[in-house]
């Protein structure tokens, strides 16, 4: 080979160059062979005992759409492989800005005329927020749908009990299932986003548009009280003008297959509890020092213990915080109803597996309902100090003890009104010294599903055969907690802005573990749950039904 060959085999990484003399490397590349991509295999249909009834599917553009699923699924996968394999940790910041621009790279490969990461800045309540994505995108159709989407995650907090790593994606077996990806964000909320991402491109590729127009916000705060986002929201409340409904993160249907309609919220408020030597006067001040001096010093985490205690029953089930319920609404005789006839129909034991569980406080299936769906609770999610090193020694005495709590409620109650009442109680039980910080609070929400997207998901569920119940007739707040309270046009605990629309959550698939380990997402279903390729049918089914370019089949009128 000559000088000048080899120069440009170099330069171009190749193994031969065009228009080389040697006529050993003109035979061997004249025509050059593509690296074979390896296939995942991913069957769209899996498993599955349910198909979609294609008599109920009017459009003959999305029965295209169906078929470009199929045919796609394997890189579609990938697609969230390559999402989870980038970590966004709002709590510690990692990977946060480049994930923001990976989500923002989503919108505008959707063909979207705006799409820009935002710096939200200084918070309310101190913090700087996390960076916040938006993007417009108008296809010039008669109607828009605002989606929402949290690209952040929780911590890998265990990383022993994880079966895969948590920044892998690997597929495995997971009886009955024959593939699903294991990865931190896989149900919480990226495969769902995912699937609705890939649902929309593949209409793009069918139709080289949209049957709606798009409005997304992508928030790095989920995780973190939603706090950048509130800010958003109330700094550009111009930028959601012209939706006509909103798509909330998540939503699939539940082990046993079936599935539902949501949009309301839980409230949920967060803070910390400190307790230090400086501020209490006794124990170290300045920093830790030697357990050995325990014999004769006071000690703050005792204290912080002592005073934990205090504010619960000894089962640590109860606040015994005065004026704690204050403003909390009772469940509607409809509210109830629905909720009597959900519990006819739980199994305790699946109930308590599907969460990881040994068993719930109560063996009442309504009790437990009730208590997990519209209870209110005050958790401890954590607490730091002093030696934190897993197995060994090291006598540390510390100085400071630092515990996280989160406290769910429901209608009409006030987070902050609950935070004063916590503060009141320190101060009646010799605790003053104690230091309290809110970090977030999230207000409840309520929804009413007597709404064109509510209906556009209903009808979905019946065009794919997955059980469902009927969509509430009444405003509820259905749902655990995500910042509906910034979107709804119903009832809510604080509005924050001018931004007013119905809201709809609900599709197929499935995953589970969210916030535990070996979080997960099914990419083939199995049963009546369906996988990735379903959950991506449903989703182009549900923008197709709310845009009306899918219209149930006319019933046959008498006269």
């Amino acid at each position: 080979m000559t000088k000048y060959c080899l120069l440009l085999v170099v330069a171009a990484g190749l193994t031969a160059a065009a228009g080389c003399s040697s006529p050993a490397a003109k035979a061997q590349n004249a025509a050059p062979k593509a690296v074979a991509k390896k296939k995942l295999g991913i069957r769209p249909a899996g498993d599955t005992e349910i198909q979609p009834d294609m008599t109920k599917i009017s459009s003959d553009e999305l029965k295209k759409v169906y078929g470009y699923i199929d045919e796609h699924i394997d890189e579609h996968v990938e697609n969230l492989q390559k999402w989870i394999r980038q970590p966004s940790i709002s709590n510690s910041g990692e990977g946060i800005p480049e994930s923001a621009e990976m989500v923002k790279g989503f919108f505008e490969q959707l063909g979207c005329q705006t799409a820009r990461v935002y710096d939200v800045g200084i918070t309310e309540w101190g913090a700087p927020g996390n960076p916040v994505v938006y993007a417009k995108c108008d296809y010039g159709a008669p109607r828009t749908i605002a989606i929402y989407w949290q690209y952040d995650t929780m911590p890998v907090t265990q990383p022993d009990a994880w079966k895969q790593p948590p920044f892998e994606a690997n597929l495995i077996e997971q009886g009955p299932y024959k593939k699903v990806l294991i990865g931190r964000g896989a149900t919480n909320s990226k495969g769902p986003e995912l699937a609705y991402w890939n649902a929309l491109m593949s209409i793009k590729a069918v139709t080289g548009s949209m049957p709606v127009n798009l409005i997304f916000v992508a928030e790095g705060d989920e995780e973190r009280m939603d706090i950048g986002l509130r800010k958003f929201v109330k700094d550009h409340p111009d930028l959601f003008a012209g939706a006509d409904a909103l798509i909330g993160e998540g939503g699939g249907q539940s082990p046993s297959g079936s599935a539902g309609v949501g949009g309301g919220s839980e409230g949920c408020v967060y803070i910390e509890l400190t307790t230090s030597g400086k501020a209490w006067g006794r124990g170290p001040v300045q920093s830790d020092i030697h357990g050995s001096n325990k014999r004769g010093v006071d000690s703050p985490a005792w204290r912080h213990v002592k005073m934990l205690a205090s504010l619960v029953s000894e089962d640590g089930n109860t606040p015994l915080i005065k004026g704690f319920l204050d403003g909390m609404e009772p469940m509607s005789a409809a509210e109830t109803a629905a909720m009597k006839k959900a519990a006819e129909k739980t199994d305790m034991k699946v109930a308590a597996e599907n969460i990881g569980v040994a068993r719930f406080i109560s063996e009442d299936p309504f009790t437990m309902l009730k208590m997990q769906r519209y209870g209110v609770s005050f958790n401890m999610d954590g607490v730091w100090s002093g030696n934190m090193y897993a197995g060994g020694a090291g006598a540390i005495l510390p100085n400071k003890i630092t515990s996280k709590h989160n406290m769910r409620y429901v209608p009409k109650m006030d987070g902050l009104q609950m935070v004063k009442r916590i503060r009141e109680q320190l101060d009646r039980n010799g605790y003053k010294d104690v230091e309290l910080k809110i970090i977030g609070d999230v207000p409840w929400s309520k929804m009413s599903y007597d709404t064109d997207i509510a209906r556009a998901m209903t009808q979905a569920y019946e065009e794919f055969n997955i059980p469902h119940g009927e969509p509430a007739n009444y405003p509820s707040i259905l749902g655990g907690y995500w910042p509906a309270y910034l979107f709804s046009n119903q009832a809510v605990g604080q509005r924050v802005a001018p931004v007013s629309m119905p809201i709809g959550m609900g599709g197929a698939g499935h995953g589970g573990n969210a916030h535990a380990a070996n979080e997960y997402y099914i990419i083939e279903g199995a049963g009546k749950v369906y996988g990735m390729a379903g959950a991506e049918k449903v989703a182009a089914t549900i923008i197709y039904n709310f845009a009306g370019k899918n219209k149930p089949p006319t019933a046959k009128t008498t006269n």
